[in-house]
């Protein structure tokens, strides 16, 4: 079952865990993470959710607003709009445990790539992926 969300908070705030400053010699992925893990969830965008996600990082309070994110943006995608590609793929590659974890997510997340069109093939057989993975 997903957290309930406030999007004032930070990942940290919500997961009640801060983690030490990154190393010196850390890469830009991990300092990346480590910032992004100290502003409010509703402030990140979708390519910023994409990277923490694509990490495992914070998925209880994340897959939520980024299943949200998806399924509103889903009908400008089907008109020929923009649609954020790094944030499905972010979403619909993480492995079937944590789906298992989020059934109603899936199934909300499911029903939203089934409407869309035109995804890239490396996109379109991910999607195919996850959709075949939750067969109800």
């Amino acid at each position: 079952m997903s957290q309930p969300v406030d999007p004032t908070q930070s990942l940290e705030r919500l997961e009640g865990q801060r983690w030490p400053e990154p190393p010196e010699d850390a890469t830009p992925l991990v300092r990346a993470v480590h910032e992004l893990r100290r502003r409010p969830v509703g402030d990140l965008r979708p390519d910023e959710l994409a990277r923490l996600i694509t990490q495992d990082v914070g998925l209880p309070w994340l897959l939520p607003l980024a299943v949200r994110i998806l399924r509103d943006t889903a009908p400008s995608q089907i008109a020929g709009g923009w649609y954020d590609d790094d944030l499905l793929y972010a979403v619909v590659t993480r492995k079937p445990q944590v789906w298992e974890q989020f059934p109603d997510l899936a199934r909300e997340l499911k029903a939203t790539v089934e409407t869309l069109v035109d995804l890239s093939r490396y996109l379109r057989e991910e999607v195919a992926a996850f959709c075949a993975a939750r067969v109800r």
